[in-house]
């Protein structure tokens, strides 16, 4: 069975395709075990759990969530994902509301930094019907990436790449200040689990961006994660051999929970192609009912 527990939408973050093409597409390419994880977003649980059973897969509720992470006196961002709770409870709904507030705050205040930036290039100036523009075309979780789309569109960069190293970085406010644990007490509460993501991904948000060396990513762990956590994300992506035979060691040695996903953005569409062992989607009938 085809495993993939890593997939955003369009219609609850930064996904190209809306949650039903992606339920059709996940079937077509006979994925048994799937988990929208949309960022800080749960809009689309409803009705991926509808999607799940009309095209006969097994679906899991989830949700990846940007936590501020302190070690060594700074202050980094990671991820984490949370799988299995109760998309009804109303305490998690609500800090997710506090979230998406505070999301959109952190953009109106990214477009007036680009702005600033553009009266330097003497360039024209983002008009508020810019910004329409740019929130019409969210249909989930406003971020970067749909900013970055816009400067694609306009002709002002290239691609997303250079959107980011020419402006995003530089004109970036910093996220929603989600401690860890604060995050997990949100998802335990609401009976699930917590699961680090993607720990060594070079290119993402991730431990890598502390260290390259995976024992010394481990001992973070061990030393400021493990009482907040119930998984980690062994099989992704970006994950070389290596990683995935450290990660899963570490994992049984501590019985946590391992998972694995595509983390799929449709931008190629790569569900399902990261190899995902059945023994995964077994950890989750012993540790939950199949009324997920």
């Amino acid at each position: 069975m085809k495993i993939d527990l890593h997939i955003h939408t369009k219609t609850g973050s930064d996904g190209a395709l809306p949650v039903d093409e992606v339920f059709k597409e996940a079937h077509k390419r006979n994925i048994g075990l799937v988990s929208i994880t949309d960022h800080d977003s749960i809009e689309s649980q409803g009705k991926a759990i509808v999607l799940a059973q009309e095209h006969g897969l097994t679906y899991i509720t989830g949700i990846e969530l940007n936590v501020t992470f302190e070690y060594g006196g700074k202050q980094y961002s990671l991820d984490f994902l949370g799988y299995c709770y109760d998309a009804s409870n109303q305490d998690m709904k609500n800090k997710l509301r506090v979230i998406t507030k505070y999301r959109q705050n952190r953009a109106q205040q990214i477009l007036e930094k680009l702005n600033a930036e553009f009266v330097r290039e003497n360039r024209p100036l983002f008009t508020p019907d810019d910004m329409r523009k740019i929130r019409d075309s969210v249909d989930g979780t406003f971020g970067r990436p749909h900013i970055a789309d816009y400067l694609i569109k306009k002709g002002i960069v290239r691609d997303r790449k250079e959107a980011f190293d020419r402006y995003l970085v530089k004109c970036d406010v910093p996220k929603y200040p989600l401690a860890l644990a604060e995050a997990s007490a949100m998802i335990r509460k609401a009976h699930g689990f917590l699961v680090l993501a993607h720990p060594n991904d070079p290119q993402g948000t991730s431990l890598a961006g502390i260290s390259r060396d995976l024992h010394e990513q481990t001992g973070i762990i061990s030393k400021c994660m493990l009482e907040y956590i119930d998984g980690i994300e062994c099989w992704h992506s970006r994950h070389d051999v290596m990683t995935i035979v450290h990660y899963t060691d570490f994992a049984r040695k501590h019985n946590l929970l391992v998972t694995g996903g595509s983390d799929c953005h449709q931008k190629p569409t790569i569900m399902g192609t990261v190899q995902v062992p059945e023994f995964v989607a077994r950890q989750f009938v012993t540790n939950r009912s199949k009324s997920w």
